[in-house]
């Protein structure tokens, strides 16, 4: 497939001036309500993956390979600019080079890579990072994996809420220097942690999300921000609204009273039921036309 529109789309909104927000996707149906509502930009989380693939919580017990299937199954679904979180690269700086080839060749348009101890080690009791250094070599492999120029790399950090702003701003410099194409902001809180890092920075910022962004759009355009995440609602909702149908059916209620339903025609166009008929119609049917 043809990736390169959807990430000149993305390379867009870098080097643009507003501050957009991804739909928090998960799966092809997921991807889709996103692009046809209108989102600019999709997220796939590793926490969403974990929990899409493996039913499991967010403890990195998610293989690179699964991970980057179930990306291409996104990607494949439609059009939609796709953002992903690729957690440490799945192992060393090694690891990040295969991680980026095999994420680039799925059709993501943007990756980051964080500089977080994962797995969590044995005993440890709290989160922890490597060093600078090894940082420094993890976002230089990734951007010696990429092949499509067009492909954005994120150096990603959690210093802020672990070592300090200080540590915070060394790192987003040192990243910076390799030449990845912005930096991914986990745990900012306020605004003058960000004004700090964006007047030692130049190149983009993304924020890791919340529920509710400590400034507005405005103000986050004007410091460099140019993602912000609000969080991973839809699959949590998807959880719900299985849990209450299967659970109002088990307990007696009769499929014809169940609430909540998409209608038919939700269903035909998240399924894109016309092309299928359409296609049925060219390829399958004998009353189509020929030569």
């Amino acid at each position: 497939m043809n990736w390169t529109d959807r990430r000149r789309r993305f390379r867009a909104v870098l080097d643009g001036n507003r501050c957009v927000h991804p739909g928090s996707v998960f799966d092809p149906i997921s991807a889709r309500i996103a692009e046809d509502l209108g989102f600019e930009l999709g997220m796939f989380a590793g926490s969403t993956a974990s929990l899409t693939v493996l039913g499991a919580p967010d403890l990195i017990v998610l293989t690179l390979s699964e991970f980057a299937a179930q990306c291409y199954r996104v990607c494949r679904a439609g059009n939609i600019a796709l953002l992903v979180d690729s957690d440490h690269g799945y192992g060393n700086a090694l690891n990040v080079k295969r991680t980026v080839e095999e994420l680039e060749t799925a059709g993501v348009s943007a990756l980051t890579i964080e500089d977080t101890v994962l797995p969590t080690p044995y005993g440890a009791t709290k989160t922890t990072l490597i060093s600078i250094e090894e940082g420094v070599g993890k976002m230089k492999a990734a951007l010696a994996g990429r092949q499509d120029p067009r492909l954005v790399v994120a150096g990603r950090t959690g210093a802020l809420r672990v070592t300090g702003l200080e540590d915070t701003i060394a790192r987003c410099k040192a990243y910076e220097a390799t030449g990845v194409d912005a930096l991914f902001l986990a745990g900012a809180s306020n605004k003058e942690e960000v004004e700090a890092i964006s007047k030692a920075t130049t190149i983009p910022l993304f924020l890791g999300g919340g529920q509710n962004p400590f400034a507005d759009d405005d103000w986050f355009a004007a410091h460099r921000v140019k993602i912000v995440l609000l969080g991973h609602q839809p699959i949590a909702a998807a959880v719900q609204a299985v849990y209450t149908t299967m659970k109002a059916l088990r307990d007696g209620t009769p499929p014809s009273q169940l609430t909540g339903l998409p209608s038919r025609e939700l269903m035909a166009r998240v399924t894109r039921a016309d092309d299928y008929r359409e296609w049925t119609r060219e390829f399958l049917s004998s009353t189509a036309g020929g030569d």
